[in-house]
C-alpha cells in the first residue's frame, strides 16, 4: 500500500474559449502537490486561483493539459482510482424531500452498500458527525452547518481512505465551522487523509500539517504547517502572572545583549474564539 496518497506533478490546465480569436486561460500553471498518507493538506489562496481546478483534475472531472495527477499510486483519470475516495464539494446538492437517513442510504445503494452493512454504516455516520437525533428529519428542515455535515457523512459512505473536502466550511456559522473542524481532527485521528481547499486561512491553521498556497495558479509556498508560520528570527516567550519587577529585570538583561526587544504586553485571541468562548462552545468539548 503506497504511502503517497496524492501525487500531483507539474500540473497545468488552460480553458480554451469558444471562439477561435479568445486567449487561453491558463487556471493551473505548473502545479505539484504531494499529500502522504494519514495527514491533513490544505490548499488555499483566493478566489479563482486554481484551487477547485487542481482538485476536479485530481479527482478525473476536469482532463489535465498536461502534468499527471495519481491517487495512492493510480491514475486519477482512470475510474478504479476513485474507489477509495470522498467528495465534498463546495456547493452539493441533496434532496430536500429525503431525510439525513434516506439521503445516506442512496448514497450508499450507489456505492453498491446494501442491507445490515449500509445500515450499520449509516447508524456510524450519523454518530460520526452527530446527527443522530436528526437522521429521522428532512433535509429541508437542515441548517447549513448541518448540510454540510451530512455531506462529509456522505462522502464517507464507501469508507473511502482519502477525503476531498472543497470549502468544506463556506456559509457556516461560527459554532458550524467548529464542529466541522473537529470532525476533520477525527478523520485524520482515523489515518483518513484529507485534501482540503479554502480561502479562509485561519480555519486552515488549526486542521493541517501541509499548507500549500496558490495565486493566479501558481504554487507560491509549500510546506509544513509550523515552518510556514514561524517566524525564524524571533523567539516567544509567554509568561503567566509575571510582576513588574520581573518584567522590568527580563527587559534590563535583553537590553544588555545585543538582541531586540519587539513587542511586551498581553497576549491576544481571536475575535471567532471569543466569540466561541462567549456562547459556551468548547473547543474540545464536541458538537452541540
Amino acid at each position: 500500500m503506497s504511502s503517497i496518497a496524492v501525487e500531483i506533478k507539474n500540473l497545468v490546465k488552460d480553458f480554451r474559449p469558444p471562439s477561435a480569436r479568445g486567449k487561453v486561460f491558463r487556471a493551473v500553471d505548473d502545479v505539484s502537490i504531494t499529500i502522504q498518507a494519514g495527514e491533513v493538506y490544505g490548499l488555499i489562496g483566493p478566489n479563482g486561483s486554481g484551487k477547485s481546478t487542481t482538485m476536479k483534475a485530481l479527482l478525473g472531472l476536469v482532463a489535465p493539459t498536461s502534468g499527471t495527477c495519481a491517487i495512492f499510486g493510480s491514475d486519477s483519470l482512470k475510474v478504479d482510482s476513485r474507489q477509495d475516495v470522498g467528495f465534498l464539494p463546495e456547493n452539493p446538492y441533496f434532496y430536500k424531500h429525503l431525510t439525513g437517513a434516506e439521503t445516506l442510504r442512496f448514497y450508499g445503494k450507489l456505492c453498491d452498500l446494501r442491507g445490515k452493512v449500509l445500515e450499520s454504516r449509516i447508524a456510524e455516520l450519523l454518530a460520526l458527525v452527530d446527527l443522530e437525533n436528526a437522521g429521522n428529519r428532512r433535509l429541508g428542515g437542515y441548517s447549513k452547518g448541518m448540510l454540510q455535515r451530512i455531506g462529509l457523512a456522505q462522502a464517507m459512505i464507501q469508507d473511502p481512505r482519502l477525503l476531498i473536502l472543497d470549502e468544506p466550511t463556506a456559509g457556516v456559522d461560527p459554532i458550524g465551522s467548529r464542529q466541522i473542524r473537529d470532525l476533520i481532527l477525527k478523520l485524520r485521528d482515523r489515518g483518513i487523509t484529507v485534501f482540503l481547499c479554502s480561502h479562509l486561512l485561519e480555519q486552515v491553521q488549526e486542521v493541517c500539517d501541509h499548507v500549500g498556497i496558490i495565486f493566479q495558479g501558481k504554487m507560491v509556498k509549500e510546506g509544513r504547517l509550523e515552518d510556514l508560520i514561524a517566524i525564524e528570527d524571533q523567539t516567544e516567550f509567554t509568561i503567566r502572572n509575571a510582576t513588574p519587577e520581573l518584567v522590568a529585570k527580563l527587559q534590563s538583561v535583553i537590553a544588555e545583549s545585543p538582541a531586540e526587544l519587539v513587542r511586551v504586553g498581553r497576549p491576544k485571541t481571536t475575535l471567532e474564539r471569543l466569540f466561541l468562548q462567549q456562547t459556551n462552545v468548547d473547543k474540545k468539548g464536541g458538537m452541540q
